[in-house]
């Protein structure tokens, strides 16, 4: 009787096999006092866990390593964008089957890694997003933080449509599919957006689950980057992201007005000179002007329109 109950099935023996290789991707800088408890979480859900320490000045390397993380060490901060960029390069030299990101400030729960999964394992995604907003989880969300992210959130999903409602949310799974083909160029914290509008721009399947969130961890804040830094970075990105999409629409044509402004106060600048034989300084400065802004923008919407097509057919895009 003993040897029949603890002899392993075939249906066993399938399902071992076919479980998901998951690895837990975390960015940290200068979190040495929430770092221990969120890799030993991480690790009672997931196969295994790797933290990317950027450039901290104090012992999160040291102690995610004495915790059993392995460890992934920028010699200088170099941005949360570059921190998950690390983490995407080990997650493909890993052949992870799933690589969750969460952040290192404690405000995730690794014990919601299996919620944030599921859709991966079931496929019906390639992106899950664990939304601080539904279900309102994030209630207890500072007031300067909650507004931010709404507004982001909102640029994003009106220029992207992808139809997240919680665009900065750190805590992500992502197939191996979506490992492999997504890239970065935003070095901070713009990548967050900029990841979402890349998924979408290669029909990379993104949903979203809900997911806990905790702000205030005792006397520790549960962020490390200043509100309006961080802010303006993401909206930085966010332009950055919509002008590589649309560069014609958005610099060419802006670019064509300012020249057309310039050839009318340039035809005036000419009838003032015929009547009175006089060149009007104002005038002249503000065609010069305009004449200058305009060049610049069409120049660089049509530079940047060649080099999206260009990229787009070494991508194998048409």
């Amino acid at each position: 009787m003993e040897i029949e109950k603890n002899k392993i099935s075939e249906n066993d023996f399938k399902l071992d096999v076919n479980k998901p290789f998951v690895v837990v991707g975390i960015p940290a800088f200068n979190e040495e006092l929430t770092i221990a408890r969120i890799v030993l979480r991480a690790q009672n859900v997931v196969d295994k866990v790797v933290v990317c320490d950027d450039g901290s000045k104090d012992l999160t390397a040291k102690i995610a390593k004495k915790m059993g993380a392995e460890v992934i060490k920028h010699k200088k901060n170099l941005g949360y964008g570059a921190a998950l960029e690390s983490l995407f390069l080990r997650g493909r030299e890993l052949n992870a089957d799933i690589l969750v990101t969460l952040d290192g400030d404690g405000q995730h729960d690794p014990h919601e890694i299996p919620d944030v999964i599921k859709p991966i394992v079931n496929g019906s995604a390639d992106v899950v997003i664990g939304s601080r907003f539904i279900e309102d989880n994030g209630k207890n969300m500072p007031f300067h933080r909650r507004f931010g992210t709404k507004v982001i959130t909102r640029l994003t999903v009106g220029s992207s449509k992808n139809g997240v409602g919680d665009a900065q949310s750190g805590f992500r799974a992502y197939s191996q599919e979506a490992l492999k083909r997504l890239f970065f160029v935003e070095k901070g914290m713009g990548a967050s957006v900029e990841l979402l509008k890349e998924a979408r721009r290669k029909d990379l399947k993104i949903c979203e689950v809900s997911c806990s969130c905790k702000y205030d961890n005792g006397d520790v804040s549960t962020s490390t980057h200043h509100p309006m830094k961080h802010g303006a970075g993401v909206i930085l990105s966010l332009i950055r992201c919509i002008i590589d999409e649309k560069p014609l629409q958005l610099l060419g044509i802006p670019g064509f007005m300012f020249l057309m402004v310039a050839a009318v106060f340039s035809v005036w600048l000419l009838q003032i000179y015929a009547i009175e034989s006089v060149i009007e300084t104002n005038i002249a400065l503000a065609s010069l002007s305009f004449a200058i802004i305009g060049f610049f923008m069409l120049s660089s919407g049509i530079t940047l329109y060649a080099i999206s097509r260009l990229s787009k057919r070494i991508n194998g895009k048409k």
